[in-house]
This record gives C-alpha cells, structure tokens and sequence, in this order.
C-alpha cells in the first residue's frame, strides 16, 4: 500500500504542517510521494530530503528569512525572492528533485500561460521559490524565461498530482475558515478574500483526501505570523494526537 502526502499553502500557517507530520509518524505513518503548494512545498521538501518535522521547526526559528528578500523594483509585487536562492541551498544543498529520500512534487501558476505547472524533476530550490510567489507581495519568479506565481493561485491542494501514484492519500489543509473573526483591516480584507477564493477551488479536492486533517484553531492565525511558529506547530501536533485513534483505525486500513 502506497502513501501519498499533499500538503497545503497558507504562509505563516504552514508551519502547522509540521507539528502534524510529527504526530503522524509517531503513529507509524511513512510515506511514498509527497506534493505540496507554497507553504507546503518548503515543508514536503525539507521533510523528504530527510529532516525531521522537529529539525524543520529549528530551522524556522532560527534562520532570519528576512534578510533574503528585497524590495522589488519592477512595479509588480513588493519583495523579491531571488536571494533566497542562496540560503535554501544551504538546506537543500543538492538542489536536485532526484536527490530527495522521497518523490517530491512542486505545483507553481505559470503567470503567462495561465495553467499549473508541477516540477519533480531536476532543480529544486527554484520551483519552492516560484510556488510561494504570493501575488502582490512577491514578484513573479522566473525559470527558464517563464514567471511563475504561488501554486494556490490555481492549486493550493493538488492531490491529483499523486492521485494515480498511490493508493492512499493524506491531505493537511491550514487553511480552516470561520466567520468568527471580524474583519477591522485592509489586510484582513485581501487575506479573507484570497481565503475565499482558494478554498472555493480547494473543496473538490478535499474531498478526494483518503484522510484530511485540517485544525479548526488555525483559523485564529494570520498567514504572516512567522514569529509564531512555535505555537502553530504546537496546534498541528495536538490536534493530530486528539485524533489518534482514527489515524490508528486510517493506518491499519490502509496498510
């Protein structure tokens, strides 16, 4: 029986992925294709080149993310990601797809041809970048005379992607939505917006997951609160471990 792992974008909110990859390997849970957008694209990487969720948190923490981008000059987003290149190598140091402990795919928007574009094969840092070019903030990301923006412009769930690869899919979404939260900002207006709009796409495939863990408390972060990592991982973890004995009944009938 062949596991797949997708795993959704959500900026700061990401980082949840982690705490819940932990308590699914705890309960015995390995994994044979791996696919993620934005946020979960730098996650599924880190994690199948072979760090733990424990060591990927550490290097959240630690690594000052802001001193590698740079105001962008080109009228068409705010930031630029081309000097992250550099420090991700410094994680990534092979910078080859091939080089991964498990298949690893990238799912990014090609801004021009207006389609999803899914890298798996050959450099690797670049496309990660390229899938977490939220428009507006960000840039496009170019590769090979193309510009990319982030795969939830079109995908922010692509579990087709490895649907004919395995026979059983876990899907993490941090992207919960409530109407609880009242909305007293600009940036609360695009960010539930964009919410709105990437989740209207995502629901189809939600429902395709085999396992669809999702924590209802992320909705309580904001997609730029890196400064929380720790508690989103915490919420990730916990929420995995009140739903252990489903993941036990999920494993033994998978396996």
């Amino acid at each position: 029986m062949k596991i797949g792992l997708v795993l959704s974008g959500g900026g700061a909110r990401g980082i949840a992925h982690l705490g819940v990859l932990k308590g699914l390997l705890e309960q015995g849970f390995l994994f044979d294709q791996i696919a993620g957008t934005s946020a979960g694209a730098i996650a599924g990487a880190l994690f199948a080149n072979g760090y733990t969720p424990d060591e990927i948190l550490k290097i959240i923490e630690t690594t000052p993310f802001y001193r590698h981008v740079r105001p962008a000059f080109t009228r068409m987003g705010l930031l630029r990601l081309d000097k992250a290149e550099a420090l991700y190598r410094q994680y990534l140091p092979h910078d080859r797809f091939e080089a991964l402990q498990i298949p690893m795919h990238v799912v990014a928007t090609d801004l021009s041809a207006g389609e999803l574009t899914v890298f798996d094969t050959g450099e690797l840092v670049r496309p990660i970048l390229a899938s977490c070019s939220l428009p507006g903030i960000f840039e496009p990301y170019w590769i090979n005379k193309r510009q990319y923006v982030d795969g939830a412009v079109l995908n922010n769930m692509p579990v087709e992607v490895i649907q004919d690869k395995v026979d059983f899919i876990v899907g993490v979404h941090c992207n919960p939505f409530t109407t609880q939260k009242p909305i007293t900002s600009i940036k609360g207006v695009l960010e539930r917006s964009l919410i709105l709009a990437v989740r209207s796409k995502t629901r189809e495939r939600l429902a395709q997951c085999n396992l669809l863990i999702e924590p209802p408390e992320l909705s309580r972060f904001d997609v730029f609160d890196w400064r929380r990592a720790r508690d989103l991982f915490r919420i990730g973890y916990q929420y995995t471990q009140t739903i252990k004995p489903q993941l036990i009944k999920t494993l033994e009938s998978a396996l």
